[in-house]
């Protein structure tokens, strides 16, 4: 197998090298260019009638041809052989517990729900044997919702490749690192790091730091986008700098591999004679990236009221409504608390959008009473009561209010307008909390008319 490195870098991350991670290129949707041979990249040209080194042109499109600029989405890829040549005989795959909106296999009674970590299997598991769907909303082929799933791994997908039909993969990694290889180049992520693969990107899944365990967020809709910030202004939230895209690098590898390709939320594989890992070079806007959460700037209340989770969206996929958004990922990370004469933890409430949390590392502080962990999960949907559990009210009650800094924790949300369903797999796991539902009924009453 001949894996080739980058060799020359565009202008802009030989500038930036010192500030970045070696081989990524810094910024949010940028037009960027890399090769990994010199020269391997046309100048002024998209499509020459011959491409250097014997390569092919090909575009990969993740927006009508006749979107907005702003919101119009392509890459061009030079590579040894098109997708065309990627492609067989397609016969259907075992998807196993990976499940695509409509999804109604099962009706539960409607309540807060919320789930131990799922545990790692003994046995040898990859990337597409490991997903496990907790949650579906919308409906995939309308290109509306999500998909809410744990991924666990315990070997690297070996002479196997996949990409996503149905809609980009929100990597959340949890437990173990990550190597994704993507035609794009290489993306590593370890915990309180996420990676982004649009839909139609090749990519394999290797292990690089014993078993591991995260969340992904599947995105039928719109794709993930940096939020607005309106009256917070220039700065703060995810700063566009810190994302950070891979500098091509290729495979030239002739052996028996196979290609995985999920469509139509079904999963298609074929065999090939080589790796589709073959991009030399390329330049657009339309590439997997990823994102240290840890560079999260919050933003909160500094008088008093805690504020809407809103201010804690790292990125969003926006729907046809303004404001309404398809899926909103939110994290809560360290952060300083302040506000006086407040109750600092989020408060009780029900919203419309439905809400699907996950704990990566530390303690949530609405829920300090046990039961939510690391690697665990919560579902709270459109339209039902939540809030704080019995612990976390009454400590936030009748703590001393100074300053307090909540340090090792980040919690994300993968929040939308539409409600989740649960799976099958979910509703009958023996990580589901059944009694869950009722941490309200140990919330005491305090009500008493004769004193305020």
């Amino acid at each position: 197998m001949n894996v080739q490195t980058p060799s020359l870098r565009t202008r802009a991350a030989e500038r930036l090298e010192s500030a970045i991670q070696p081989g990524y290129m810094s910024g949010f949707s940028n037009g960027f260019e890399t090769e990994a041979l010199p020269g391997a990249l046309p100048i002024g040209r998209n499509s020459p009638q011959k491409c250097s080194y014997g390569l092919y042109a090909e575009q990969l499109s993740g927006s009508p041809f006749t979107a907005p600029r702003t919101t119009n989405e392509r890459s061009w890829l030079y590579r040894i052989r098109p997708t065309v040549t990627h492609w067989g005989q397609f016969r259907k795959a075992d998807i196993g517990l990976w499940r695509t909106a409509p999804a109604p296999e099962v009706e539960m009674p409607i309540a807060p729900m919320r789930w131990d970590p799922i545990p790692l299997p003994e046995e040898g598991v990859s990337f597409l044997e490991g997903i496990r769907t907790i949650t579906t909303a919308g409906d995939a082929g309308s290109q509306a919702g999500m998909g809410s799933h744990v991924y666990i791994i315990t070997r690297s997908m070996s002479d196997e490749y996949f990409y996503n039909a149905d809609g980009e993969m929100l990597f959340v990694a949890q437990l173990g690192a990550l190597r994704l290889w993507t035609e794009f180049g290489i993306i590593d992520i370890e915990p309180g790091e996420i990676a982004v693969i649009p839909r139609g990107v090749k990519f394999r899944v290797e292990l690089t730091d014993g078993p591991a365990r995260g969340y992904i967020c599947e995105n039928y809709g719109g794709a993930f986008t940096l939020p607005e910030r309106g009256p917070i202004g220039a700065n703060c939230l995810a700063n566009p700098r810190d994302f950070l895209t891979p500098v091509a690098a290729y495979e030239d590898r002739d052996a028996p591999s196979k290609m995985y390709v999920k469509w139509g939320g079904s999963l298609w594989v074929t065999d090939l004679d080589h790796s589709p890992l073959d991009v030399v070079a390329w330049h657009g806007n339309y590439a997997p990236y990823k994102y240290d959460l840890r560079h999260y700037s919050p933003v909160g209340p500094i008088l008093y009221d805690h504020a809407d989770p809103s201010i804690f969206t790292v990125l969003t996929s926006p729907s046809e409504t303004p404001g309404t958004a398809n899926i909103d990922f939110v994290i809560f990370p360290d952060r300083w608390l302040v506000a006086e004469n407040t109750f600092r933890p989020p408060w009780y409430h029900m919203n419309i959008m439905s809400e699907f949390m996950g704990l990566i590392y530390g303690v949530y502080d609405a829920k300090t009473g046990g039961g939510f962990v690391p690697g665990g999960m919560s579902l709270h949907n459109t339209m039902l009561p939540h809030g704080p559990d019995v612990d976390a009210f009454e400590r936030a009650s009748n703590v001393e209010l100074k300053p307090h800094k909540l340090e090792g924790t980040l919690a994300f949300m993968f929040e939308t307008r539409f409600p989740q369903k649960v799976t099958a797999f979910a509703a009958n796991t023996e990580a589901f909390q059944k009694d869950y539902g009722a941490y309200g009924h140990k919330i005491k009453k305090h009500f008493n008319p004769n004193q305020r």
